[in-house]
């Protein structure tokens, strides 16, 4: 799962940056009229609402990572009796995981909401006064997505651990137990 949600939060980061230095190329759009520049900013605005998808995708990822395997480690547990320090363990991973990627979405929504509120193709009056926000915040909250990614992954790591203890433990029972084991 780390490779996958590393991958895919890399992509995420770079659909970021190519938005980012598209909008930052392009400038304030406000008064263009040269069709040329006006299809960039339609560029952009498609480039910004791709990554804001792949962005919630991946935050999307540990979410249901640790729902499924938090799910799993219940259930092994009541199955084989085995210690509920595995179960405890699985939840508060979880629990460290969560706020992160709930910020993470919640950051790229801001970055939408400040980018069509500074859109002037929305034809709002007091557009123009909303582009410098969607620019620092974009840059900042990128930022920020950025950090929720790199703070997801240790509780990444913590429960792929916790998987290979619980397996471990699985192993050692069904041995004692006399039934098949495999790898």
């Amino acid at each position: 799962m780390e490779q996958v949600f590393t991958r895919a939060a890399l992509f995420a980061l770079v659909l970021l940056a190519a938005t980012a230095c598209l909008g930052l190329w392009l400038g304030d759009l406000h008064g263009v009229t040269d069709p040329a520049v006006l299809r960039w900013g339609t560029v952009h605005r498609l480039t910004g609402v791709l990554a804001a998808l792949v962005v919630v995708l991946v935050n999307s990822l540990t979410v249901t990572y640790f729902i499924g395997t938090g799910r799993w480690c219940r259930e092994v547990v009541e199955a084989y009796g085995l210690d509920q320090s595995f179960v405890t363990r699985s939840a508060k991973l979880k629990r460290s995981a969560f706020p992160f990627a709930m910020a993470g979405m919640l950051a790229v929504v801001a970055i939408v909401a400040l980018g069509g509120a500074a859109d002037p193709a929305a034809g709002r009056k007091g557009s123009s006064d909303w582009v410098t926000w969607h620019l620092v915040g974009g840059l900042g909250l990128a930022g920020a997505i950025a950090a929720c990614f790199q703070a997801q992954l240790p509780a990444l790591r913590g429960q792929h651990g916790l998987i290979d203890d619980v397996m471990d433990e699985v192993r050692r029972v069904r041995l004692a137990r006399g039934l098949d084991v495999d790898g």
